[in-house]
């Protein structure tokens, strides 16, 4: 794939952070994906389970931005993003499944209802709805993040394919 491709894939992938579509990531795009799992869960935010997801929410901006944010202040633009944060990361996915660990480990535990460490399908497309990704495509991906086909997600399925996504190969 020649790298205006590879460019033009990774920027996509920069709308699924940039929560609420300024043009930039910032600490407020994730507390507003923290917020709006908690709102589609009804969890308290004052809950164990609440402040678990807001610190890995912290966690992960304070990752994504060590990585991206070159020039310091607090926001992480497009090209910061396609350059800084994926493009040194592609090459390490492991790197950033650990940046996204915490928020990812405290999400599934918000949306895990039963409490017995996985999701069904349908409240994975819920997660997945919530942090924007469109409805068609939420589906479709809940299902394939079922690898053994059991009709359950975990974290083992989770923070693997997360990675491998905003980090695709060149």
């Amino acid at each position: 794939m020649v790298s205006t491709e590879y460019e033009r894939r990774i920027a996509a992938r920069f709308a699924t952070f940039d929560q609420d579509g300024n043009g930039y990531i910032d600490r407020g795009d994730f507390n507003a994906a923290a917020k709006a799992l908690l709102a589609e869960f009804a969890v308290p935010a004052r809950s164990d389970k609440g402040q678990a997801l807001y610190s890995g929410a912290e966690a992960f901006w304070q990752g994504m931005a060590g990585i991206a944010d070159r020039d310091g202040d607090q926001r992480i633009t497009r090209d910061e993003f396609v350059t800084g944060a994926v493009k040194r990361l592609r090459d390490n996915p492991d790197r950033f499944a650990e940046i996204a660990r915490p928020f990812l480990h405290a999400a599934l535990a918000v949306a895990d209802t039963d409490g017995d460490g996985h999701l069904d399908i349908a409240d994975t497309a819920r997660v997945l709805r919530v942090l924007h990704v469109p409805d068609g495509l939420a589906e479709t991906t809940a299902a394939a993040l079922d690898t053994d086909g059991d009709g359950r997600v975990g974290e083992p399925d989770v923070v693997p394919a997360f990675a491998r996504y905003f980090t695709v190969p060149e």
